[in-house]
């Protein structure tokens, strides 16, 4: 079956709108890393295939598209639509903390809860302004090391990745939002490309945190995105365990690590570990993602032996 109806009467921008949200409403399409409704996935679509402002304006939706120019939104649709293309990447634009951010699948889409955190909470957790050192780790795309130097102009950041190609990706998207000489890219795994000797105030990452489970029932829009930014074995815990482990080494007295979990992973936190051992930062709406623990009790725990799952402890 064509993607376009025969002969169909498309001209206007509106025209493409309502087809466009009709067709990605009726199918499968999952929103979740674009723009969350059909509607609002088909308006930046449209604006982005024409190259028009986003949020689309009103007063171009009665606009007359050139057969070339309906052509480019038909291709788009149908990326999207048929080919589960995730729309960040066919417009090679995201946008986290209010910035826009070049993405393609060398890295992930940008959607961490940090976003939800940078104006409200860091600054209240026991991290003022004045924070001297940072260090992320896994950072991608580099959109949250870039909303951290804006939100910490006074602090030196390091951003680490495993992969070189997503370290090109944030190296043009600190350039475009003018931080060269306020964040320092390295390439390894977690701690790898961190000396001995250095010291942060604060550590935050965005790990791989993906069960094996989750990773085989993924949409489609999913797996565009690169597996190693991902997959974190069976139960989503194996980088997160590795980060508890290694981070006092590189904490100040009074740092703190902050790490984003799954909906599992953050589960099997909640109930393998003792109250109080790690804190659940709040969020602007039910549930959290995002916990944090300070240096004294990074140093004290033995993460691996109360995270190891029951059938473990029993072998």
């Amino acid at each position: 079956m064509s993607f376009l109806p025969k002969d169909h009467p498309f001209k206007t921008v509106r025209d493409w709108l309502r087809f466009g949200a009709s067709r990605l409403g009726e199918g499968e399409v999952d929103c979740s890393s674009g723009q969350q409704n059909p509607m609002e996935e088909a308006r930046f679509l449209i604006a982005k295939a024409l190259h028009l402002p986003h949020p689309l304006p009103d007063e171009l939706l009665d606009a007359a598209l050139l057969p070339e120019e309906g052509k480019r939104v038909a291709d788009w649709l149908r990326w999207r639509i048929e080919d589960r293309v995730p729309a960040a990447y066919l417009a090679k634009e995201a946008w986290f903390d209010g910035l826009s951010f070049y993405v393609d699948e060398r890295v992930l889409i940008p959607r961490s809860l940090f976003e939800n955190l940078f104006s409200e909470v860091l600054p209240e957790f026991a991290l003022p302004l004045a924070t001297r050192r940072i260090l992320e780790i896994g950072t991608g795309s580099g959109a949250i090391a870039v909303a951290l130097a804006l939100h910490y102009p006074e602090a030196e950041i390091v951003a680490t990745d495993i992969s070189a190609d997503a370290l090109a990706v944030a190296a043009h998207n600190i350039q475009l939002h003018d931080q060269e000489g306020h964040i320092e890219l390295r390439l390894g795994d977690l701690f790898e490309p961190i000396a001995e000797h250095e010291r942060f105030d604060l550590i935050v990452s965005n790990p791989p945190y993906v069960s094996d489970a989750e990773m085989a029932d993924r949409p489609p829009e999913y797996r565009h995105e690169p597996d190693l930014a991902l997959a974190a074995g069976e139960d989503g815990l194996e980088v997160v365990i590795r980060l508890l482990e290694q981070s006092a080494h590189h904490l100040n007295d009074c740092g703190y690590l902050m790490v984003e979990v799954g909906f599992d992973a953050q589960s099997i936190l909640e109930n393998r570990l003792p109250e109080g051992t790690i804190d659940w930062l709040p969020m602007p709406f039910e549930g959290s993602g995002v916990f944090a623990v300070d240096r004294s009790r990074l140093n004290g725990t033995a993460w691996r032996d109360l995270l190891a799952a029951p059938e473990d402890l029993m072998a």
